[in-house]
């Protein structure tokens, strides 16, 4: 376990996946990269809420540049980083990014994949591609500006600027901040709170959530719908009358 590129606690309603490259501070390699892969298969068959966080006080640094640097034009057109990120922004529960230390490039643009992140008081975190001769392009400039709207997303990529726990709290790249000590126990508490609610609920918001602007109200209605004739509606409306007559 200790030696694994990405260790995965698996906890009932949960699964916690701790990228784990010290030598690196955790930069995302093709090996780092497969494994997420291999978790995304396991989460889109059996839906947990995951939790995304990196070892040794670092979420990640970046891309691994000693393989970067060697990549060509098909390298960048089979979108390495771009694809296994999508695909854990696409899976079915909400995934929580706890972000400790630093998370640059593709690091920060695995959390902008995430559906809710918070971070220690130690995060620093940007995008410096500019600076090596390349862009964002695993997510930053599309997940970016849904973020934080598009001025402060402009001003990110375009200066390569890398902010603090306090600017990026201000600015909506995390919900929270906390001490270092206790980040997981933060992540488990919001774990806590979604996994109260009903599964499915919580899939059709995530998906509500995630549609293109064009497809409300439509969507939404399709997805109320289908809620709207589920028995967890009827029982969990039930239940609540029932406690306010008391």
């Amino acid at each position: 376990m200790a030696d694994e590129v990405l260790r995965v606690v698996e906890d009932g309603d949960r699964v916690v996946a701790t990228l784990n490259r010290p030598a690196t501070r955790n930069a995302i390699d093709q090996e780092l990269v497969d494994r997420l892969h291999d978790l995304c298969d396991e989460l889109e068959g059996a839906p947990r809420v995951l939790v995304l966080t990196g070892a040794g006080g670092v979420f990640a640094s970046g891309a691994d540049i000693g393989q970067l640097r060697d990549r060509r034009a098909d390298d960048a057109r089979r979108g390495i980083n771009t694809h296994v990120f999508d695909r854990i922004s696409r899976l079915p529960l909400p995934v929580i990014a706890a972000v400790d230390g630093y998370a640059l490039g593709g690091g920060a643009e695995l959390a902008y994949a995430a559906d809710i992140r918070i971070a220690t008081t130690d995060v620093r975190i940007g995008n410096p591609e500019p600076g090596l001769g390349i862009i964002a392009a695993a997510g930053a400039t599309w997940r970016l500006p849904r973020i934080v709207g598009h001025a402060r997303a402009a001003e990110l990529l375009l200066t390569g600027r890398v902010l603090g726990a306090e600017e990026a709290l201000a600015w909506g790249i995390f919900s929270s901040v906390h001490p270092p000590a206790d980040l997981e126990a933060a992540a488990h508490a919001i774990v806590d709170r979604v996994v109260a609610n009903d599964p499915l609920a919580i899939r059709h918001t995530k998906t509500a959530l995630n549609a293109p602007a064009d497809a409300h109200p439509a969507i939404d209605l399709a997805l109320q719908a289908e809620l709207f004739e589920s028995p967890e509606k009827q029982r969990r409306m039930t239940a609540f009358l029932e406690r306010r007559k008391t």
